[in-house]
């Protein structure tokens, strides 16, 4: 077996050193790049051939054909020698498009390129489908001008790719990557906006010297490929009060711009407010925080009022950060400072906290002699999961290193009446010194920022050995990263776990970004490749 233990070393090799690295934007186009060239590199050292491209100046209008989508959501094109990649936004494959050359990335064999204009279309282009007249220049959405059903599949491909190009793990370890989750809406489902300007640069003088009226400068988001902000007046992928909010935060920050000494960010975000109905049934459906006052809009007038059966939805924008903004999920209620993390779409939460419910537990759990039945929730934030999941085990634990969160949290778990579920703050570092649940009996959640999970995080994982985990990712390429941590283990601890499936949410329509959940288990580490393959 020693002839196929070479190439599963080098595979560990290769997963080790990613694991030094962001998994960011760049690295992720990187490795699309280098998919894209690989066939002709290859060709060309079988040949002896190793030439430089000739590459048009700065600045420079040219046409491209798209051969390929990348998982940032650009379009690829190669050079006429096939040894070099434009990176064209805002395109499909098949697409000829009109590009401007902004930038080299010669040591990487791509340029970055403005999108001008569509002179052919490619078969799955279309503009029809567009809904936003900042597409194509803003730098918040890539996939407009594609059918929802063509972003899932291509979403679904993405997270092929960050298990292939990320993880390092043979393909065998790694399942068939499942259908992408759907968001019920694909437009208007952002409950959070944060739209910002910029006050820079010495103040404008008339011709005697005194200084002008401060002019109200661009309010939005940033120009796709450049620095400088764009002037958004609305977003469609907002919710329909975090647009009002939009406007009447524009309208503030123009009439008050000469308070403003510096840039600002600015916040929209959606609270959500129940009056029971007195219909049978109505209470148990709207419950409340205690003590909160329903936090006021940007504008006394901005409230949206919506009738249903048993009570009446009121939302409103909330514009403090650090006011308190409340959110339901089927009947759980959460509530958390307004600036803080929380899911963006609150359209897909309940499809997807249903589909994490179904997941906790493995097959023929309660047959089990030692089932699960604890719940120890990492990077729990205001409690999302642990809240959520909480009625299906005997005890829940949340666990986070932000107290602010922890206190919201405690709140949520009150108000939504789950004694049996409890929130703590720890060091990151000693994370689960003082968990009191047996591992062979505990569901590990774990949700982390952008980044992923430390090293220390994932080898305090491997000490505690949970007998199932789901790992949950905004960012499926260091979820690929650290998921490989996990499968491939520690041999002295005798620890490692299997992938039992991986699938796509789509939390962000219109836009590249897709999130992941991973569903793993422990198993024995086998100290005989040849068992698994290997």
């Amino acid at each position: 077996m020693n002839h196929q233990r070479k190439p599963f070393d080098r595979k560990r090799k290769k997963a080790k050193v990613e694991r030094n690295k962001s998994s960011g934007h760049d690295d992720v186009l990187l490795a699309d790049v280098d998919k894209l060239l690989r066939p002709k590199s290859t060709e060309d050292q079988a040949n002896g051939e190793k030439t430089a491209p000739t590459l048009p100046e700065r600045f420079t209008e040219m046409d491209v054909t798209i051969t390929m989508l990348s998982s940032t959501g650009d379009g690829l094109a190669y050079d006429q020698d096939l040894n070099h990649v434009f990176v064209v936004p805002f395109t499909v494959p098949g697409d000829k498009a009109r590009v401007k050359v902004v930038r080299h990335e010669q040591s990487h064999h791509y340029s970055m390129t403005d999108f001008l204009s569509v002179i052919e279309p490619g078969p799955t282009r279309d503009d029809s489908l567009i809904k936003c007249q900042y597409f194509s220049k803003c730098s918040g959405c890539q996939l407009q001008m594609m059918s929802y059903e063509d972003q899932l599949a291509h979403k679904r491909r993405i997270v092929e790719k960050a298990y292939a190009n990320f993880s390092g793990l043979v393909p065998h370890l790694v399942p068939a990557i499942e259908e992408t989750f759907p968001s019920p809406l694909q437009f208007g489902y952002r409950t959070k906006l944060t739209p910002h300007f910029a006050q820079g640069g010495k103040p404008k003088m008339d011709e005697e010297g005194n200084p002008l009226p401060k002019e109200v400068p661009p309010i939005g988001f940033t120009y796709k490929n450049r620095k400088m902000d764009m002037d958004i007046e609305d977003c469609p992928l907002g919710t329909d009060i975090v647009r009002r909010g939009l406007k009447s935060e524009r309208k503030r920050v123009a009439e008050n711009i000469a308070s403003y000494k510096k840039g600002a960010t600015l916040l929209m975000r959606e609270s959500t407010t129940r009056i029971a109905k007195d219909t049978p049934g109505a209470k148990s459906k709207v419950k409340y925080i205690p003590g909160l006052v329903p936090a006021k809009g940007s504008d006394s007038g901005d409230l949206i009022t919506i009738e249903e059966d048993d009570y009446t939805v009121e939302k409103r924008c909330v514009t403090d950060n650090n006011a308190t903004s409340v959110e339901y999920i089927d009947d759980y209620i959460f509530s958390n400072k307004a600036g803080g993390f929380f899911q963006n779409n609150n359209s897909i939460l309940s499809g997807f906290t249903e589909y994490i419910r179904s997941k906790v537990f493995p097959p023929g759990n309660d047959q089990d002699a030692q089932p699960i039945k604890y719940l120890l929730d990492a990077y729990s934030g205001s409690g999302l999961f642990t809240i959520t999941l909480s009625p299906l085990f005997k005890s829940s634990l949340g666990v986070d290193v932000a107290g602010d969160s922890i206190v919201c949290a405690r709140d949520n778990a009150r108000a939504n009446d789950l004694p049996n579920t409890g929130f703590a703050a720890a060091d990151a570092a000693v994370l689960f010194k003082d968990v009191p649940y047996p591992p062979d009996q505990t569901l590990l959640v774990i949700d982390p920022p952008r980044k992923g999970c430390s090293d220390d995080f994932l080898q305090q994982l491997l000490d505690y050995r949970p007998r199932r985990v789901v790992y949950v990712s905004c960012n499926v390429h260091t979820q690929a990263r650290d998921v490989a941590v996990m499968v491939q283990g520690d041999e002295k601890r005798n620890i490692r776990y299997e992938i039992e499936s991986i699938r796509g949410f789509d939390f962000f329509p219109q836009t590249g970004h897709v999130e992941g959940v991973a569903i793993l288990n422990r198993a024995t580490f086998l100290k005989s490749l040849s068992k698994i393959g290997l």
